[in-house]
């Protein structure tokens, strides 16, 4: 079932909201399990009665790995469901979140058979004011969806390419795929929000009130 306006009465989806259409998310088919990535070969020890690297200061030394900045690699969601690109985009005043569990790089399956890195969203309650979002196709005409407030209930996951805010303090946030949050979470509000939507599922999904449009 797919969203539509209702005037002042909430619109309900199922469980899932997918893009670049308003309707239930697909499900994820069955994919084989990748092989294990072959371990580094350990590095070779030195022969025996070779002099350890010398320091300037005397003694010896062995060297030691510089620091890693990069993010962990984006693992697979597998209970996700099936989405399509690109991403619709979603602004809104303020969000906040309830229960807030973990914001988590990973990779969810796309319609075509290809696999996307995306941040997952997970708490139990999200509510954002304000709503807006556009949906753009390649071709054709864009779907534009108004509300005052949506709400999102139970076992909420939002997945997005990119997040732009601002903190209460005033403060810019910037996140992305490539730039997750160092310690997997964010305040319990921002202000400003606009997020690069690739799709929603939740217990109960709401739009107090709704308005559809094409352009």
């Amino acid at each position: 079932m797919a969203l539509s306006g209702l005037g002042a009465t909430p619109a309900r989806a199922p469980t899932g909201l997918c893009i670049p259409i308003l309707m239930p998310c697909g499900s994820t088919p069955p994919k084989p399990t990748p092989p294990p990535a072959p371990s580094p070969a350990a590095p070779t020890p030195p022969k025996p009665g070779s002099p350890a690297r010398p320091t300037p200061g005397g003694g010896t030394t062995n060297p030691t790995p510089g620091p890693t900045t990069a993010p962990a690699p984006a693992a697979p969601d597998r209970p996700a469901p099936t989405f399509t690109l690109p991403a619709a985009q979603l602004t809104g005043s303020s969000i906040s979140f309830s229960g807030l569990q973990s914001v988590s790089l990973v990779t969810v399956p796309l319609a075509d058979g290809s696999t996307a890195p995306v941040l997952k969203l997970a708490a139990d309650e999200i509510t954002i004011d304000d709503f807006h979002l556009t949906v753009r196709k390649s071709t054709g005409p864009m779907l534009v969806t108004d509300s005052g407030r949506m709400e999102l209930h139970g076992h909420v996951q939002v997945y997005v390419d990119s997040v732009t805010a601002t903190l209460l303090n005033g403060s810019p946030l910037t996140l992305g795929a490539s730039t997750p949050p160092p310690d997997g979470l964010l305040p319990p509000a921002l202000l400003r929000v606009d997020l690069g939507l690739v799709g929603v599922t939740a217990d109960s999904i709401s739009l107090i009130p709704s308005h559809q449009q094409l352009k």
